[in-house]
C-alpha cells in the first residue's frame, strides 16, 4: 500500500510537469504563430510593392519614384529574411516543446498503468486473504458442529 502511494506522489509530480509541457508547448506555438502571422502580412506587403513597382516601370514614372520603391522592397527583403529566421527558431523551439510535451505524457502513462497493475494485484491479493480466512471460518465453524 505504501509502494501505491508513493507511486500516486510521482505520478501527480508528473502530471505538474506534463501541464508546466504543455503550457509551455502553447506558449511556444502561440509565439510561432505570431511571427509566422508577421511573416505573411509582410510578403504580402512585398508582394504589393512589386506589383507597383512593375506598374511604375510600365508607366511613365520618375527615376527617383522607381529608385525609392526599389529601396522599400530591398528593406522588406531583409526584414523578411530576419523574419524568415525567428520563424525557423520559433518553428525549432515550438518542435522542441511539443516533443518535452509527448514524453510527459508518456511518463503519466507509465505511472498510470504501473498504479493500475498494483491496484488489480493488491485487489488479488485481498480476495486471496478474503478467501483463506472464509475457508478458516468454514473449517472453525464445520468442527464446532462436528464436536458437539
Amino acid at each position: 500500500m505504501a509502494e501505491s502511494m508513493a507511486f500516486h506522489k510521482i505520478l501527480h509530480v508528473r502530471e505538474n510537469e506534463k501541464s508546466i509541457a504543455l503550457r509551455e508547448y502553447n506558449q511556444s506555438l502561440d509565439l510561432f504563430e505570431q511571427v509566422a502571422t508577421e511573416l505573411y502580412q509582410l510578403l504580402k506587403k512585398k508582394e504589393n510593392a512589386e506589383e507597383s513597382y512593375d506598374m511604375s516601370l510600365q508607366n511613365a514614372t520618375s527615376i527617383e519614384k522607381i529608385k525609392e520603391q526599389a529601396l522599400y522592397i530591398e528593406m522588406l527583403n531583409e526584414e523578411i529574411s530576419s523574419l524568415q529566421e525567428q520563424v525557423q527558431r520559433a518553428r525549432t523551439e515550438m518542435e522542441w516543446k511539443q516533443k518535452k510535451l509527448t514524453d510527459a505524457h508518456v511518463e503519466v502513462k507509465k505511472f498510470q498503468k504501473l498504479i493500475d497493475h498494483r491496484k488489480q494485484k493488491e485487489e488479488v491479493e485481498r480476495k486471496k486473504m478474503e478467501n483463506t480466512l472464509m475457508d478458516e471460518i468454514s473449517v472453525t465453524q464445520f468442527l464446532s458442529h462436528k464436536n458437539r
